[in-house]
């Protein structure tokens, strides 16, 4: 597993850079920045929670040898073992697959499901805290062409990244990718705007009892491309202040999935 140590920028606390709210100006990322900068280590080495919230907005690049693709993230998910029984690793469960999740803060964990679909994931807060953030739907703003080739289907519709799995395929993510560092190329995090910020449980974890009721997916409200929306008004999410934090999830009283 690659586990190279910090970069010196990552040692200082994170501060998002402002960025302009037009998706036009983002819309190619290295336009902006010039050259890549990467999301520092400090920015993973957050609470779970607060890295799920944060990373709405960011920008996941993937460069390969096919060319480069870029979208921006809309929907993300906290995992926080070893309490938490949506986690791979809860109870501490420490195996071949869950190793990266213990790891240095800053590193991707890739797991495969179903028997046909990857899921990328940004290790957070410590080394030796199994808390992860899976990334769950990204709103592409550049190489659209080259993911609807990988991906089989039309370049203009949600389908073509509104998923784990149909991200991971578009953006060519797979086992090569764990334990991969992301504070360098090839994949990596920018900074980038965001729009409003709502929260809901997660999706799929019925079977984590009390844990399946936490608010901890969130997503950017106004975009087509987050895989599910809140089906009822009892369901519909709370927003969160652009910049601003209120009740922290921990602490809600909605007990959602988580």
């Amino acid at each position: 597993m690659n586990r190279a140590g910090s970069s010196d920028a990552g040692q200082a606390r994170y501060r998002a850079a402002p960025c302009p709210r037009s998706k036009l100006a983002f819309r190619n990322p290295m336009n902006r920045l010039g050259k890549p900068r990467p999301l520092p280590r400090s920015f993973y080495a957050r609470p779970v929670l607060a890295v799920a919230r944060d990373v709405i907005g960011k920008i996941l690049v993937h460069e390969s040898a096919e060319g480069m693709v870029a979208g921006c993230i809309v929907e993300a998910e906290a995992y926080r073992g070893p309490q938490d029984r949506a986690a791979h690793s809860y109870g501490g469960r420490r195996t071949a697959r869950t190793e990266a999740m213990f790891g240095e803060p800053g590193h991707a964990y890739v797991f495969f499901v179903y028997g046909m679909h990857w899921h990328f994931n940004v290790v957070t807060t410590r080394s030796g805290a199994p808390h992860a953030v899976l990334i769950r739907a990204v709103e592409p703003v550049e190489g659209r062409a080259l993911m609807a080739r990988r991906r089989g289907v039309d370049p203009d519709q949600p389908v073509l990244t509104n998923g784990p799995g149909k991200l991971c395929q578009a953006f060519a993510i797979d086992g090569r990718h764990y334990g991969l560092d992301l504070v360098r190329p090839p994949l990596y995090l920018l900074d980038g705007p965001r729009g409003a910020v709502a929260r809901a449980p997660r999706v799929g974890v019925a079977y984590a009892a009390e844990w399946a009721h936490k608010p901890w997916r969130f997503f950017e409200r106004d975009s087509p491309y987050v895989s599910v929306l809140p089906r009822s008004r009892a369901e519909t999410p709370t927003e969160l202040a652009r910049g601003k934090r209120r009740q922290s999830p921990e602490r809600s009283p909605n007990r959602k999935k988580g």
